[in-house]
This record gives structure tokens, sequence and C-alpha cells, in this order.
């Protein structure tokens, strides 16, 4: 695999920087987060250095998340968490990554959760993006 020089990912999937490695697969690689939210919070990870998720071939693709819900269901059955929290983000790491996250009802992901569909569900500003016509275009402008 393509490493990015200065990319801890790559430095992982390569073996030259420690890691708590979980799952394995030839394309993608889930390890445990070195900052945690919870107990049980990984990464999946590509192997190939590539910065967005939507940048990855299909097959990497399938093998990234084929390998989170693995993951996913892991923690369901051990950490009996209420779900499993998954996000891709990569702003901070420019190397593919998906988040997933234990998260229990009352915690910090919980209560941000909560506040957050508060919020989207109260705003006159958002509330215009239900009319039809904004459904319409929206739907427009993303349809194949």
């Amino acid at each position: 695999m393509a490493e990015e020089p200065d990319c801890v990912f790559c430095d992982i999937v390569a073996g030259k920087a420690p890691a708590h490695k979980i799952y394995e697969d030839a394309l993608s690689l889930c390890i445990l987060d070195i900052h945690p939210y919870t107990k049980g919070h990984c990464l999946v990870i590509s192997k190939r250095h590539v910065p967005w998720w939507h940048e990855l071939t299909d097959e990497e693709n399938v093998s990234l998340f084929k390998t989170a819900k693995i993951v996913a269901d892991k923690m369901m059955h051990v950490l009996k968490p209420d779900f499993v929290f998954l996000y891709a983000r990569g702003r901070r790491i420019p190397h593919t990554h998906l988040f997933l996250i234990p998260t229990y009802s009352g915690d910090v992901l919980d209560r941000f959760f909560n506040a957050l569909e508060n919020f989207q569900e109260s705003p006159q500003m958002l509330a215009t993006l239900t009319t039809p016509d904004e459904m319409g275009d929206a739907a427009r402008l993303l349809k194949f």
C-alpha cells in the first residue's frame, strides 16, 4: 500500500507506529482510538492513503464498511451500548477513517445528539428546508 509521509495512519498500516489492532482484512484496518470518547471507541482506516472515503475504490469502500459492521456487531455483543455511532471525518488527519463509538443513554454523545435533534427540529430556517419546493430542488440536484 502507498504511504504518505508524516501520516500516522500510514505508519500504523506499515507497522512503523504502535496501535491496538482490533480487526483487519486486505484493504482495511480497525484500531482503538488513542483519544477515546468511550471504552471501545475505534477507528476503521483504509490501508491505502486516500483523504476521503468517497475517493476510495468500490472494493475499498465495501471493505471499510464491512469492517465497521463486523466491529460494531462485536461492540454490541460485548460492550452492550444502546447503539454504535459511526461517522467519517478526516479534517485533522486526511486519511480515510470511520469513527465507531459505542454510545449509551445519557453519555456525552447521546446528550449531543439529543441537543442536535432539538436544534434540527425547531429553528424556523431549517423548517423551510422541508417545503415541497425545497425538497424537490434538493432531489433534483442530487438525483442520478
